[in-house]
């Protein structure tokens, strides 16, 4: 069996209670199988506490969240009480593994940390080398997978390469997918990203603001600004065609992840420019956050990725 990583990947480490935006609150925490039947067998006050503390009345038993959408494990100093009590090995298997995310082959596993944590974020968009893929383990592909792997490289190559302009990197990736992103205002883009469902007031706030500001961007102006920063958006083009060409495998459509790489980092930019017309700045720390609620609110949503390849077929 092959397994495949970014090279940055064995660097992530969880950041605890230094997380601006912890993820043990808003999100409903599902308990597997296995963790519950653990969680069964604890006595005394924490098997109490386990047990008043889970909703097993759905089809997937979950945590009961407290007040503000908190894990009722997420203590004061926000710290895990449950990792306090008895290590990591007392955590359900959906905390073990976020942020990561897979991708499953016929004889290959590819893993990777999603953006919408702000550790990850950090961690890939600080990065001035060209990301690569490490590979270890052995494993037979079968055609379909080896030409979809194959294209993906190229697709990185293409992305990686630093003696073009990023937009014509992206221009040469569309076309070498046989894709394309609908050429409408930025407004209606705005628009569109609106009708998906929204769990944060401040992306909604952003996208008014876009849809109110379009026309007036400082795009030259931001352009200018990022002068040294511009694999930002390099990072952010070989994580999204990483973490969403693959899913190819399931519907046979290259172009539409691909068209939703290249939107993406197009409107992550356009959101870095209103930021500083309205801020008069964008930070590293504005980017990271930006990208991290970017895709909390959508690349973890599946009715609006659905939605998004729909819109970009």
């Amino acid at each position: 069996m092959q397994n495949a990583y970014p090279d940055y990947y064995p660097l992530f480490h969880c950041i605890a209670d230094r997380c601006r935006h912890n993820c043990c609150i808003g999100w409903e925490i599902d308990v597997d199988g296995d963790s519950l039947a653990a969680y069964d067998q604890i006595g005394g006050e924490m098997g109490e506490r386990l047990h008043k503390c889970i909703d097993r009345s759905g089809e997937m038993p979950h945590f009961l969240l407290g007040e503000q959408e908190r894990c009722p494990f997420l203590n004061g100093k926000n710290l895990c009480d449950l990792i306090l009590y008895g290590g990591k090995g007392m955590l359900c298997q959906i905390c073990t593994d976020h942020p990561r995310y897979r991708s499953f082959f016929s004889e290959r596993t590819e893993i990777g940390v999603g953006l919408c944590c702000e550790e990850a974020a950090r961690l890939i968009l600080t990065r001035p080398e060209k990301t690569t893929l490490v590979v270890t383990g052995e494993g037979e592909l079968d055609e379909e997978e080896t030409a979809l792997l194959t294209l993906r490289d190229h697709l990185f190559a293409i992305a990686q390469n630093r003696e073009e302009p990023i937009n014509q990197r992206m221009e040469q990736i569309l076309s070498a997918c046989g894709a394309h992103v609908p050429d409408v205002p930025l407004a209606q883009w705005a628009e569109f990203y609106l009708s998906l469902e929204r769990m944060d007031e401040v992306w909604t706030g952003i996208l008014e603001a876009l849809r109110e500001h379009a026309d007036e961007l400082p795009l030259d102006d931001f352009a200018a600004h990022m002068k040294g920063r511009e694999t930002e958006y390099e990072q952010l083009l070989i994580y999204f065609l990483y973490r969403h060409v693959s899913t190819a495998l399931d519907d046979g459509d290259v172009s539409s992840k691909a068209a939703f790489a290249m939107l993406s980092v197009r409107l992550l930019f356009s959101l870095g420019a209103l930021h500083l017309l309205l801020h008069g700045e964008f930070t590293m720390e504005d980017q990271i956050e930006l990208c991290r609620l970017y895709s909390a609110e959508v690349e973890y949503s599946d009715d609006n990725m659905d939605a998004l390849f729909d819109a970009l077929l």
